[in-house]
C-alpha cells in the first residue's frame, strides 16, 4: 500500500495545539469563480446565437461549426497548456489565461460593425478559436490546485464543487445574459462578459499563493494537508533541466499506453458530448422545439442548471463519504458516475412528452445526474504523475474536449436532416451509456500512475 493509498481515511488530530485554518475552502472558492466565468464566456454565443445568427444569416449547420470553433484550439492547447502550468506554475499561467480569454470575449461585441456577414462570420470564428486557446490551461490547473492544496479524502468534495461551477454558471448568467440580449441586444452580452473577466483576473493575482506562501494558512493546515497526501511542493515554478526542455514525449506514450486512463479519457469524452449539448444547442433547443422566447430561455435554462449544480456537489460528498467509510478510491469514484449517468439518460423523455413543466423536469433530471457524476477532474487528481500533473490534466482534458468538436457538429447535421431535435437527445443519451461501459470495464482500479525513466 503506497503512502497516498494509507491516507484515504481522515488524518488523525495533529498533536498540536493550534486550530488550523481553512485557507484551502477559500482557494476553492476561487476556482468555483473562475470556473463560473470560465462557463459563462463559453456560453455566452448560446444565448446571443438566436438574434446574431439572424442578423448574420446562419443556418443550423453553420452555427455548429462556429460553436465548435472553441474546441477546435481549446483541444489543441491541452497539452501545451499543461506544460505551462508544469513550468511556470498554476497562478501566473491562469492570470494570463483569463485575462485572454476576457479579452477575445469583449471582442466578439463588435462584431455588428462589419459590413459583411461572410466576413463577420470568419471574425467570429477566429475570436471564439481564440477563446478556446487562452482557456485551454483553466482546467488542469484547477486539478493540480486542488492536488495541492487538499487531502485525498477531500479532493472529491473540492473537484466536485468547482466542476459544479460549469451549472452555476448557467444559474447565475444565463437570466442575466437573457436579460441584456433582450434589453440591450446581442452585442453588449459580450461586453458585459469580457470586462468582467479582466476584473476577475486581477483579483485572482491578489488572493491565490501555494501552500506555503500563502499568508492566511497557519502551520497546522498546512501539516493536515500534507500528512493527507496534498502535493504542496508541486504547483512551483519548475527550475528542472528536464522540465525546462519541454514536453516529456516518452511519458505521454506511457499516459496513452496505461488502460486505466484509457478508459478514463473514453468516459470523460462521453460526459463532455452532454456538457457540450448544454452549453450549445441547449437554449437554441427550447427556443426552436419548444417555442420559448429567448428571455424566457435565459430564466428556463437555468432551473435545470441548479439541479445539476447540487447534483456536482452531492456527488463529489458522496464519494468522499465513501472513502471516509473505508471503501477503495475505485469504489468511491466509479459508484457517483456510473449512477450520474444513468440519472443523465433520462434526457431522452423529453422526445415523447410535450407538456412544457415535464421536459423542463427530465432535463433537470439529466442535468442533476451528470453533475453527481462528473468527478473525473477528483480522478485526474488521484491518478496524474507527480512530475507532470499538468500535462496529464491536459492531456485528460483533450481527449473530454474533442466532444467540444464533435458534439455541435453532429448535432447541427442531426437537426439539418431530421428537421427535429430527437436524433440529438438519442445522440447524447448513448453517449452516456458508453461512459457508463468504460468506467465499467476498462478502467478496473484507479491509482496514482507511476513513470518509468
Amino acid at each position: 500500500m503506497n503512502a497516498e493509498e494509507k491516507v484515504l481515511q481522515p488524518s488523525p488530530k495533529l498533536p498540536s495545539a493550534q486550530k488550523k485554518t481553512r485557507t484551502r475552502w477559500f482557494i476553492v472558492f476561487m476556482l468555483f469563480l473562475v470556473t463560473a466565468l470560465n462557463y459563462a464566456d463559453r456560453a455566452t454565443l448560446s444565448i446571443a446565437g438566436t438574434d446574431m445568427s439572424g442578423q448574420l444569416g446562419l443556418d443550423s449547420v453553420m452555427m455548429g461549426y462556429v460553436f465548435s470553433a472553441f474546441a477546435w484550439s481549446y483541444v489543441a492547447g491541452q497539452i501545451p497548456g499543461g506544460w505551462l502550468l508544469d513550468r511556470f506554475g498554476s497562478k501566473k499561467v491562469y492570470f494570463w489565461s483569463i485575462t485572454l480569454w476576457s479579452t477575445f470575449t469583449l471582442l466578439q461585441g463588435f462584431l455588428g460593425f462589419f459590413g459583411s456577414a461572410g466576413t463577420a462570420v470568419m471574425v467570429l470564428f477566429g475570436l471564439r478559436f481564440l477563446v478556446g486557446l487562452a482557456e485551454a490551461p483553466s482546467f488542469p490547473a484547477n486539478s493540480r490546485i486542488v492536488a495541492t492544496w487538499f487531502p485525498s479524502h477531500e479532493r472529491g468534495t473540492a473537484a466536485a464543487t468547482f466542476n459544479s461551477a460549469q451549472y452555476f454558471a448557467t444559474v447565475l448568467f444565463a437570466p442575466i445574459m437573457g436579460y441584456i440580449t433582450y434589453k440591450f441586444g446581442w452585442e453588449y452580452v459580450f461586453f458585459f462578459m469580457g470586462a468582467l473577466g479582466i476584473i476577475v483576473a486581477f483579483i485572482w493575482m491578489k488572493t491565490i499563493y501555494g501552500p506555503k506562501e500563502h499568508p492566511r494558512i497557519n502551520q497546522a493546515e498546512l501539516e493536515y494537508i500534507e500528512a493527507g497526501g496534498a502535493l504542496i511542493n508541486m504547483d512551483q515554478t519548475s527550475t528542472n533541466k528536464e522540465e525546462k526542455k519541454g514536453v516529456n514525449w516518452n511519458h505521454i506514450k506511457q499516459l496513452l499506453s496505461n488502460r486505466m486512463l484509457l478508459g478514463v479519457y473514453l468516459g470523460q469524452y462521453c460526459i463532455t458530448t452532454l456538457t457540450y449539448f448544454f452549453l450549445t444547442w441547449f437554449p437554441v433547443y427550447l427556443v426552436q422545439e419548444r417555442g420559448m422566447t429567448i428571455l424566457e430561455v435565459g430564466f428556463v435554462a437555468s432551473l435545470p442548471a441548479i439541479c445539476g449544480f447540487f447534483g456536482g456537489i452531492l456527488g463529489g460528498t458522496f464519494s468522499d463519504f465513501l472513502l471516509r467509510k473505508g471503501f477503495s478510491l475505485t469504489v468511491a469514484r466509479k459508484v457517483p458516475i456510473v449512477v450520474g449517468m444513468i440519472l443523465s439518460m433520462s434526457l431522452v423523455a423529453a422526445n415523447y412528452v410535450d407538456t412544457e413543466w415535464v421536459v423542463i423536469f427530465v432535463m433537470a433530471l439529466a442535468f442533476f445526474g451528470k453533475g453527481f457524476g462528473a468527478l473525473g477532474w477528483a480522478v485526474v487528481a488521484d491518478t496524474s504523475p507527480k512530475e507532470m500533473s499538468g500535462v496529464s490534466g491536459g492531456l485528460f482534458n483533450t481527449f473530454g474536449n474533442i466532444a467540444g468538436i464533435t458534439t455541435p457538429i453532429i448535432i447541427g447535421y442531426i437537426i439539418a436532416t431530421t428537421g427535429s431535435f430527437n436524433g440529438a437527445l438519442v445522440f447524447v443519451c448513448a453517449n452516456a451509456l458508453v461512459a457508463i461501459l468504460s468506467y465499467l470495464f476498462l478502467v478496473g482500479e484507479i491509482k496514482r500512475v507511476k513513470l518509468k525513466s
